[in-house]
């Protein structure tokens, strides 16, 4: 077992790398990099994704009352074809100052030599460290993850258990009709839903609608700061819950029932064995394995891609958020800082389910599985 999971560690290495190499390649095959968006800037075609630049060299270089205007020539306008009428000096050092004037190759052993110092660089448009921006996302993103696990599986393992034991009855249809409810309904519609009727939307005003804390947080004391926490926290993390509890509580009732028509829980019942005995004694270690193992799989999906139009629409700042905005900026250092941080937690959490598998069922041996 233990030879498994070195094996398992030292394997992170290449995936990583692969993974690294793969996306690095795609991306700068892709049009439009920071230097486009820049030159975008210059034209007035795009303020957002270059707002650093607002009011620099760059920006001044854009008006018509500017510098003389030099004429692009055909290596530039080969790279860039939008740089018609930007300075070509103004080009090349941009391309100095984002490590553009190296080779491809270069460029990535660099980065990726930076990454096993866990150094990240800096944003290309926020004038901050990746590693900064992304603890300053963490709370929102841990929040949202943490708190829709946790009570996605409080909800579904009883509910499943319940739907399993009742199959069939009158309680299992009616169920069954929510948990189809709440899988054809998106998070993020019935977020609107929520913020219609229980934040001003329409009805009711008892919950905010932006932020994750009031802007006297600071101000309060604890029992008042936890409160405050919890109530702008609690329709996001519903909105969540609806869209994940039905594949589960699924999930789990599918597992019981595929393991109380084993030949071992007919075995139980002859010799007289109490139902609750029989259920909670011999069908939950077997029927658990696949759903509590995979606890940190549905914690890291959550946490990293589970959330953005979350929040979006509750004006919460964390990590899918971020993601998206280094992607439509181009901002290669937040994208490749953040998929490679997040690649490697992501394989870790595997381990750990594969670990878990093992805390709940000793019998496992993933050894032997493989031979």
């Amino acid at each position: 077992m233990f030879a498994y999971f070195i094996r398992r560690i030292l394997l992170i290495v290449p995936t990583l790398l692969g993974i690294m190499v793969l996306n690095f390649l795609i991306v700068q095959a892709a049009p439009g990099g920071p230097i486009e968006q820049i030159v975008a800037k210059l034209h007035g075609n795009d303020v957002a994704a270059t707002a650093r630049f607002g009011g620099s060299g760059a920006g001044e270089v854009a008006t018509p009352t500017g510098q003389a205007i030099k004429a692009v020539d055909s290596s530039i306008a080969a790279r860039y074809p939008g740089a018609q009428g930007v300075d070509p000096e103004l080009i090349k050092e941009l391309e100095k100052q984002f490590g553009f004037d190296q080779p491809l190759h270069k460029r990535f052993l660099k980065m990726m030599g930076n990454y096993l110092r866990f150094d990240f660089g800096k944003s290309y448009f926020r004038d901050e460290s990746v590693f900064s921006l992304v603890l300053s996302k963490l709370p929102v993103s841990i929040s949202l993850g943490l708190w829709t696990t946790l009570i996605v599986y409080l909800i579904s393992i009883p509910l499943g258990i319940q739907k399993a034991v009742k199959d069939g009855t009158p309680f299992d249809i009616w169920t069954s009709a929510a948990i189809i409810a709440g899988y054809a309904i998106p998070s993020f519609l019935f977020a609107v839903l929520l913020i219609v009727v229980f934040a001003g939307g329409r009805y009711l005003d008892w919950f905010p609608l932006r932020g994750l804390l009031s802007d006297n947080w600071a101000d309060m004391d604890w029992p008042h700061k936890i409160l405050d926490y919890f109530w702008h926290i609690a329709l996001p993390v519903l909105s969540l819950v609806i869209g994940g509890f039905a594949s589960l509580t699924m999930l789990t009732k599918n597992s019981f029932l595929d393991e109380i028509n084993k030949q071992y829980v007919l075995t139980a019942r002859a010799k007289g064995l109490t139902k609750n005995r029989i259920l909670y004694g011999h069908v939950f270690r077997n029927a658990m394995l696949l759903v509590v193992a995979g606890i940190p799989q549905a914690f890291i999906g959550i946490l990293f891609t589970g959330a953005l139009l979350i929040e979006v629409t509750f004006s919460l700042d964390g990590l899918g958020l971020l993601g998206f905005e280094s992607a439509i900026n181009r901002d290669y250092p937040v994208m490749f800082g953040t998929l490679y941080l997040f690649t490697l937690i992501g394989l870790v959490m595997n381990i750990i389910g594969d670990l878990t598998y093992v805390f709940v069922d000793p019998r496992i041996d993933f050894e032997t599985r493989e031979g």
